[in-house]
């Protein structure tokens, strides 16, 4: 039997939100091995003068737990 941790991750992107997910999992894939799948938690964005400045995307990122032996 396999334990998953689930973290989340913020990303953000100056273009949209597909890319701030994207930019989490690429960010998170640097520092966790064997990133299984995503589940989008929350998707924000800043707006000025009416207009989207910025896109900000939650994921949880799920990963196999390792034991050290």
């Amino acid at each position: 039997m396999t334990a998953v941790k689930i973290i989340k991750v913020l990303g953000t992107s100056d273009e949209s939100w597909e890319d701030a997910a994207r930019e989490a999992v690429e960010q998170a894939s640097q520092t966790i091995d064997d990133i299984h799948g995503i589940e989008v938690e929350d998707w924000t964005a800043d707006v000025e003068d009416g207009e989207i400045t910025g896109y900000k995307t939650t994921v949880e990122v799920a990963f196999p737990v390792r034991h050290e032996q």
